[in-house]
């Protein structure tokens, strides 16, 4: 077994109904985007727990004693700070794989790949199809990739490996995987909605 392995950590909003997977109400509804969050966050952990590395959930949108009734009282739960994405993805402590709950098609082998090429380089991306990421690790912290970045477009991938490339981090990239996130997406994955 290696020592130092990066822990996933997995950033995970309550399924509220009305706050969760907004982008995805036009076609579900509330009640159903919250459902299809519910199911995307549930397969995640799976998929965390099957990798066998250490993980925490990093959670927002409800109390701890919620996630832990919904998610099982043995998964390590932390509070995401407030602030814009980039400030609460920049607290997880590293080693780290920071990671959404939005990407269907996630292995085990992708978090594992993920954990064996960090021991050879500093950085490791997954890039997302829509031009973002669904995986980002790091071995030490880097918050300049974290400030001023405009979330949510098409240009955060190409905007996060320009950062790494100006301070001199080499990094590595995974397979290319497509997110959940708009209802044009759901075609790929009915099962999410059923």
């Amino acid at each position: 077994m290696v020592s130092n392995l990066p822990t996933v950590a997995l950033f995970a909003k309550y399924p509220v109904p009305g706050l969760a997977k907004t982008r995805l109400i036009p076609a579900l509804g509330a009640e159903g985007a919250a459902m299809v969050h519910r199911r995307l966050v549930e397969r995640t952990l799976r998929v965390i727990r099957e990798s066998g590395l250490p993980f925490t959930v990093w959670t927002t949108g409800a109390p701890h004693s919620d996630f832990a009734a919904w998610l099982g009282s043995d998964v390590p739960l932390m509070a995401q700070s407030e602030g814009d994405l980039g400030e609460r993805l920049a607290c997880a402590l590293t080693p780290a794989i920071l990671l959404g709950a939005d990407i269907p098609d996630l292995s085990a082998d992708h978090l594992r790949d993920a954990a064996a090429l960090l021991r050879n380089a500093p950085a490791v991306i997954g890039p997302a199809l829509d031009g973002g990421y669904y995986l980002l690790a790091l071995r030490d912290p880097a918050p300049f990739l974290f400030t001023d970045m405009e979330w949510g477009t098409h240009t955060v991938l190409r905007e996060t490996q320009r950062r790494l490339d100006a301070h001199n981090v080499p990094y590595r990239l995974l397979g290319e995987l497509a997110d959940c996130d708009r209802p044009e997406d759901l075609a790929k994955w009915p099962e999410l909605s059923e």
